[in-house]
């Protein structure tokens, strides 16, 4: 079997995790379109389940949906309040994730940007946190309070802490819910955090997790209700979020899926992007792709050499470093 592979790359509207530009490898096969796009702080073992992620999607497809619209959040990124409020009136959903703990902000400004993302939504809406692990446990047993009140009540808190360990013991202590998303794609192992009585909710990213399947075994596994969320990818990357989500036997909240939102451009003609605080599960694919810089090839060509070697994928690839047009290719 052999592969096309391709890089893209876009600007973010908004910086996101220190990004003012996104990029990343779609992969075409047999059965349509993968994407791969481990960020550049991720090594090559851990970006190889990435890359099985991207390989399975464009060569085996996705499993039958049990439903056929997804519920999403906007994802308000670590930006000014005036900012954070504009993302949230303009997203389109009723619920919203907000970034806070950012390095060189303060509490009082994640106050802030909390507080202006309910004036956004209104009274109905719902709001989430996500401190990607930047607490102590003594910062989050006084944040997690002061948050919640400018939310008027949280609908969660992701990741407060890094460990699992520290995790379970803020869980004991706070009366808001906390979710668990770098304790289950960065660990070695995923069910510590149901051994250990970590979390009231799991966050499961499909990418870092070798794909759909091994994502819906984990959460199978894991028993606990599920947050399916987006690794900032295209919506290429999207649609196999769409399809995990939509293959679970419930979904009780709604997913981080919106995150195209971010994107200035995708290598989709028509991204999936929500309506009414939906997305509705259709395929994608690129019609077009710049190009990329000699710089970003050389980077990806051997990125992509050693993923594929810790992968182990029965494959062959072409690495496409020209542009590529769907009537032309």
């Amino acid at each position: 079997m052999h592969l096309d592979v391709y890089i893209y790359s876009s600007p973010l509207h908004t910086r996101f995790r220190g990004l003012t530009t996104r990029d990343g490898l779609l992969i075409h096969g047999p059965a349509g379109w993968g994407e791969t796009s481990p960020f550049w702080d991720y090594g090559p073992q851990y970006s190889a389940a990435w890359l099985r992620a991207g390989v399975e999607a464009a060569t085996q497809g996705y499993p039958e949906p049990l439903r056929h619209s997804i519920p999403v959040n906007v994802t308000v990124p670590a930006t000014t309040t005036e900012r954070a409020f504009q993302i949230a009136a303009r997203g389109g959903c009723s619920t919203a994730k907000v970034k806070v703990g950012e390095p060189g902000q303060s509490l009082a400004d994640d106050v802030s940007r909390v507080a202006a993302v309910r004036e956004a939504l209104g009274p109905a809406g719902k709001i989430r946190v996500d401190v990607n692990g930047a607490w102590s446990v003594v910062e989050a047993r006084d944040a997690i309070p002061a948050l919640d009140r400018a939310a008027g009540g949280l609908e969660y808190v992701e990741q407060p802490v890094a460990e699992v360990e520290d995790l379970a013991r803020v869980r004991r202590q706070s009366s808001v819910p906390i979710a668990a998303d770098e304790s289950i794609r960065r660990a070695s192992d995923p069910m510590r955090v149901k051994k250990l009585a970590a979390a009231d909710i799991v966050v499961v990213k499909n990418q870092p997790l070798g794909g759909v399947q091994a994502a819906l075994a984990i959460a199978h596994d894991i028993e606990l209700p599920v947050v399916v969320s987006s690794a900032l990818e295209s919506s290429i990357g999207i649609r196999a979020g769409l399809a995990f989500a939509a293959a679970l036997p419930e979904l009780n909240h709604a997913c981080g899926l919106a995150t195209s939102q971010l994107w200035v451009s995708d290598p989709t003609p028509e991204p999936l992007l929500p309506v009414d605080g939906q997305i509705q599960i259709r395929d994608v694919a690129p019609s077009s792709l710049p190009a990329p810089e000699p710089e970003l090839v050389a980077r990806w060509q051997e990125r992509l050499a050693q993923m594929w070697t810790y992968a182990g994928i029965d494959a062959s690839y072409t690495l496409h470093t020209d542009a590529y047009n769907r009537e032309g290719n």
